[in-house]
């Protein structure tokens, strides 16, 4: 995926996530760009390097795997965020 497909996907992440997790009006689109982008990164870190769940290694063959793995870890961004009380 390029640079442009990562961006719009990160800001889908980010935005759903930010749904889910009650704190859409406080964030932006550069704000759930940067959560959904880190937030991958985090799910494929925690869930495909530490505990070596099968799926995150082929979510590379399907966007919709990305999208759902995604989401998944920009929640577990945004509750750690919320946690240290960067996000309310």
């Amino acid at each position: 995926m390029g640079w442009i497909g990562t961006i719009l996907v990160g800001a889908l992440c980010g935005w759903l996530a930010s749904m889910l997790m009650k704190t859409d009006a406080q964030q932006g689109a550069v704000a759930n760009i940067l959560i959904g982008i880190v937030g991958a990164f985090l799910a494929n870190l925690i869930f495909g390097s530490m505990l070596h769940i099968g799926s995150v290694d082929y979510a590379h063959q399907s966007l919709l795997m990305n999208i759902i793995w995604g989401v998944l870890g920009s929640v577990v961004l945004i509750a750690i965020l919320k946690a240290l009380r960067i996000l309310r």
